[in-house]
């Protein structure tokens, strides 16, 4: 029902979006995008956007900041459902949104329009394999293009560290030496590590606790999207050493940590190191006032770490001329010159091979070597949860997490009780 509910919206939706464009009108496209780090990407959105709009004078995209990623998704779902007079032709949200786009019908697939591009195949080939995993849908269809991607890493303070008589230069590379770091960082005024556990991160961050523990090459969920293994001996061990950070080593702050705050709270001195995101890494080198580090998330049996961010999609319903043109402007955006702009002035990931054959990310790289720990943790990352309905999948986890942090739940039950609703939830979907 709801499928076919949001059919008829889409179907509705084209109405008011598309019909034909005589070729003398300028083709107005309305882009939506969210920013979930801190820094200056959204003006670097709006500068993009305007460049193409001066080098394409027969098409006019306004950019539309929508919040983080679950504002963007709220805002899709409004604009669609005829609720906003504002409707995005085209819109970037998290990768791990491909089920929903899908079956919901919110996004087309591009198969045809890269198909009947003569450059449409070289573009997509291009891509760096690690991101381009969760561009595809189940039928193997293409329905995003990578954009605005990231890698989780390990931020670290090497003055806190040298303060301690750590190795500026060392960080911990295993689990063992996380925790044991983060206890000698830990003082009457800072915690030695912070991690992220608020409703829609912390599903991103274990995501990469898995990778680390497991033994099968998915961690969390099975590709397809339709079958999750949350309570796996080797995650549920996973789970209990991120409790034994707070509860056993007291080196992490107790309870729920914004995703937002940890940034701030990284800079101000009051933790020692964090996980986070390498998109914040230019807002992290513009206002640190001491020398930091940016390592590999440390493992346990193997180095893991969950990829995630934005992608490009077109809305479902507009008209050819519209598809076109914003196919265009997704080229346009992860042309190679743009992709490296992007990466060298946020910190999130050159998307291309090409770039890295660039004079520019080449000599960024040769002086701020710490900007490419995030494309080498590549080599051992892998796509972060993604299921159908992959928003109430994400909430099912993130609450037994909660729950297992604030005392409620231990491991082993927060993870079984997640099983147990995920399967429910995914049931429709086999």
């Amino acid at each position: 029902m709801k499928k076919k509910l949001l059919a008829a919206l889409v179907g509705a939706m084209a109405l008011t979006m598309g019909g034909p464009v005589s070729a003398d009108e300028v083709i107005d496209l309305t882009l939506f995008f969210p920013v979930n780090v801190g820094g200056d990407a959204a003006n670097l959105i709006d500068e993009m956007t305007a460049e193409y709009n001066e080098q394409n004078p027969d098409v006019n995209v306004t950019a539309v900041y929508t919040g983080n990623y679950d504002d963007t998704v709220t805002a899709i779902q409004t604009a669609l459902q005829g609720g906003s007079d504002t409707k995005p032709d085209l819109f970037v949200s998290l990768a791990t949104q491909r089920f929903t786009m899908d079956y919901t019908g919110m996004a087309m697939k591009l198969d045809d329009i890269i198909a009947a591009d003569p450059e449409g195949q070289d573009f997509i080939d291009d891509f760096i394999d690690g991101f381009m995993l969760d561009s595809y849908v189940e039928d193997g269809s293409i329905i995003s293009i990578p954009f605005q991607r990231s890698t989780e890493v390990l931020f670290y303070n090497k003055d806190a560290f040298a303060e301690v008589g750590l190795d500026p230069e060392a960080p911990p590379t295993t689990w063992d030496e996380l925790a044991e770091y983060a206890v000698k960082l830990t003082n009457d005024d800072r915690y030695g590590v912070g991690i992220a556990l608020n409703s829609g991160s912390a599903q991103w961050t274990f995501t990469g606790f898995s990778l680390q523990n497991c033994t099968n090459e998915y961690g969390l969920m099975n590709p397809n999207g339709k079958e999750v293994y949350f309570d796996t001996p080797e995650n549920v061990e996973a789970l209990q050493f991120w409790l034994d950070l707070q509860n056993e080593y007291k080196c992490m702050a107790p309870g729920i940590v914004q995703w937002t705050d940890l940034p701030t709270q990284f800079l101000s001195g009051q933790v020692a190191m964090i996980y986070h995101t390498t998109g914040n890494l230019a807002n992290i080198k513009e206002n640190a006032t001491f020398d930091f580090g940016v390592a590999f998330q440390p493992q346990s049996k193997q180095y893991g770490a969950p990829t995630g961010g934005g992608n490009f999609y077109i809305t479902s319903g507009i008209s050819e001329e519209r598809q076109q043109a914003a196919w265009d402007f997704i080229k346009f955006m992860c042309s190679t010159e743009n992709a490296t702009k992007w990466s060298i002035n946020t910190g999130y990931v050159a998307t291309r091979n090409s770039c890295y054959e660039t004079d520019e990310l080449k000599e960024y790289y040769e002086s701020y070597p710490a900007a490419k720990i995030a494309y080498e943790q590549l080599e051992y990352a892998q796509p972060e949860l993604t299921t159908y309905n992959a928003a109430e999948i994400w909430r099912i986890l993130n609450d037994n997490i909660q729950a297992a942090v604030t005392g409620e739940l231990t491991a082993e039950e927060a993870m079984a009780a997640a099983q147990e609703q995920a399967d429910d939830v995914l049931y429709d979907f086999q």
